[in-house]
């Protein structure tokens, strides 16, 4: 790999681009393809993306500490993001292929098998993924420069696996997609893959005891903060790509040829964006940022309570797409200063268990997604594709607008607790994004 590319923002950010062009398709579209499209009952839905959840509790501490503990000459983390390549692309097309002709319960056992085995692939290698961040990046300003690089590359990856996906099934078929995105991803994570050289200083360290990672985890209140402020609006970001469908057929009354087209207008417009909040996090500092964007994105869901046509949902999907952009950068560079905090207490680098937690804590936001999506099919007497009930527009206005409103509020409150103060010291950079550290808990 030629030096200029090795551990480069750019090569990186292809990784997030590999994961996140089936993963959108997947977010976006897997409840839509087995409810609306496979007739699957809401409630065995939600029941399978339960199990799901529970399953993802148990693995992604586990695969954090394994990846923490890994020694080899290739590193610790690439030896695992190699092996689970493969196996995630034949899972995500698992959840795509499924048999013809099955219905009501063996419906279910395929989806819920097909989501167990995905998501285990997919916990490995965005465990393995994310704890290359802060070891790749060191100090806030390159960290908010890579940040912003990678939610570019993920914008236009959740553009592909938005909008493009309605264009291949149709064409194709959900199971021919889901091979084309499987095919995208295997080229450019394997060109991330190859870029990326692990630090050796962090190779040379002992492997950490199991319960002391764990417990440095447990007594860190600003990570604990942070991330349960994450896990609400996190959900938001799940609910969205998942409820455009509905929303596009019911709310706005366009077709499914069209869907495409508003898909794009919230993601696209993300990309640009994504510069502006990097400014934002140069000029206020990461925390300050964080809770701005929170505030953002709670506004920005309004206008698509309003939305009555295509038209009007483009203005309001891009409208959507600052806040989202704002939340997409802002993250990456609190987890980095958190794990710098407990690298200046222990002495001990623990991306891995680190990011696993994190990831825990705001992928299981998948459930109250679902809990969402089943009240408010209770609610308003949606079941299925085959049995929309009386009002299936005020179900998929309500998911998509004021369901976000709320939990984004709740976000923002929980933000005000978290307390980071970064104190400039002699050498600092600009904007005092390096430099002496004073880290204030509660």
């Amino acid at each position: 790999m030629n030096g200029k590319l090795r551990n480069s923002p750019v090569t990186y950010a292809l990784g997030m681009f590999a994961m996140m062009v089936p993963s959108q398709a997947f977010g976006a579209y897997y409840s839509y393809y087995y409810v609306e499209k496979l007739g699957l009952a809401l409630g065995l839905a939600t029941l399978a993306r339960t199990i799901y959840l529970i399953w993802d509790a148990a693995n992604q501490p586990l695969f954090g500490y394994l990846s923490d503990r890994t020694r080899t000459r290739w590193g610790r983390r690439k030896p695992w993001i190699y092996a689970a390549m493969p196996l995630f692309m034949a899972f995500f097309v698992m959840v795509f292929a499924v048999p013809e002709g099955w219905r009501g319960t063996s419906l279910f056992v395929w989806l819920l098998v097909a989501l167990v085995l995905y998501e285990a692939a997919a916990t490995v290698l965005w465990v393995n993924y994310g704890a290359l961040f802060p070891e790749l990046f060191r100090g806030d300003a390159d960290r908010a420069k890579a940040s912003a690089i990678q939610q570019g590359f993920q914008m236009v990856a959740i553009l592909i696996g938005s909008a493009l996906a309605p264009v291949l099934f149709a064409a194709l078929g959900f199971g021919k997609m889901a091979l084309v995105f499987a095919g995208v991803f295997a080229v450019f994570m394997f060109v991330c893959a190859r870029s990326v050289r692990e630090r050796e200083e962090a190779l040379a360290e002992p492997p950490p005891p199991f319960l002391e990672s764990f417990r440095a985890t447990l007594q860190n209140k600003p990570f604990w903060v942070f991330n349960v402020a994450n896990y609400f609006a996190q959900t938001v970001n799940g609910l969205l790509g998942a409820m455009i469908p509905f929303y596009a057929k019911y709310a706005l009354g366009i077709p499914e040829s069209q869907v495409s087209v508003l898909m794009a207008s919230v993601f696209f417009s993300v990309v640009p964006l994504v510069a502006v909040w990097y400014r934002i996090v140069r000029a206020f500092g990461a925390a300050a940022a964080w809770r701005a964007a929170l505030a953002v994105y709670g506004l920005s869901v309004i206008p698509l309570w309003f939305a009555s046509d295509l038209a009007g949902g483009i203005a309001a999907g891009i409208v959507a797409g600052f806040g989202l952009a704002g939340f997409l950068v802002t993250p990456a560079v609190l987890t980095g200063q958190i794990i710098d905090r407990d690298f200046e207490q222990t002495g001990r680098r623990r991306e891995g268990i680190y990011t696993a937690v994190a990831g825990f804590i705001t992928r299981s936001s998948g459930l109250i997604a679902a809990v969402a999506f089943w009240a408010a099919g209770l609610a308003f007497g949606y079941v299925s594709g085959d049995n929309p009930g009386p009002n299936p527009e005020g179900t998929f206005r309500f998911l998509i607008s004021a369901v976000p409103l709320g939990l984004l509020a709740i976000s923002f409150l929980i933000s005000l607790l978290f307390r980071m103060e970064l104190k400039t010291g002699s050498g600092s950079g600009q904007n005092g994004l390096t430099g002496e550290r004073k880290w204030k808990n509660f």
